[in-house]
């Protein structure tokens, strides 16, 4: 039996996005709604958890490595606000690099798409991609799909979000927890 328990999040998330983000949001034809953008990209850390037996599990255990593994990197993002308020429309990209503590270097990269509530709770999803050497012999490029839920808190121009991000794919799963830090740049 083929598991479709990511999916169905998936949808309830969204389902449950359009529904919060759409009470109230209505306008007439004659308003014109203005936006503004923002620059919140800034530094972020956080640790990867691979779940389960499957390959991705039996790669890192050839490799001599755990299930756990640190990230580090850097989070780019670019955000649509509207000036009367509502949800605001994210764009990312977060390049991380994990598995130093193994002496490893595994680099990734997830763009994701997703929307931020005006109390700071936040959803995005979209691809993955992680560059892999299994075997030693041969590079590899692996994708999946991120799907990320978190909380960002703001306190005087300075953001501090914190993510769990489910990275789903046929040869595995991983829960990663992701924090960091931006100052916004107004433009």
């Amino acid at each position: 039996m083929r598991r479709n328990w990511p999916h169905v999040a998936l949808w309830s998330a969204l389902g449950l996005a359009c529904a919060h983000g759409s009470v109230g949001a209505q306008t007439t034809d004659s308003e014109v709604v203005t936006f503004r953008e923002r620059n919140l990209s800034g530094p972020r850390l956080g640790v990867t958890y691979v779940m389960g037996q499957g390959e991705l599990w039996q790669d890192l255990d050839r490799q001599e490595m755990g299930r756990t593994i640190s990230q580090f990197g850097w989070h780019f993002e670019h955000q649509i606000v509207p000036r009367g308020g509502g949800p605001q429309f994210v764009m990312e990209a977060v390049p991380l690099v994990g598995g130093v503590e193994y002496g490893k270097i595994i680099p990734g990269i997830t763009l994701a798409m997703g929307i931020r509530f005006p109390s700071g709770y936040e959803f995005g999803i979209g691809p993955n991609a992680t560059i892999v050497n299994p075997t030693d012999a041969a590079i590899k490029t692996r994708t999946a799909l991120a799907i990320a839920i978190g909380r960002n808190f703001s306190y005087g121009g300075v953001n501090l979000p914190l993510n769990l991000v489910l990275i789903t794919s046929p040869r595995g799963q991983r829960l990663a927890f992701i924090v960091g830090y931006a100052i916004q740049r107004v433009r």
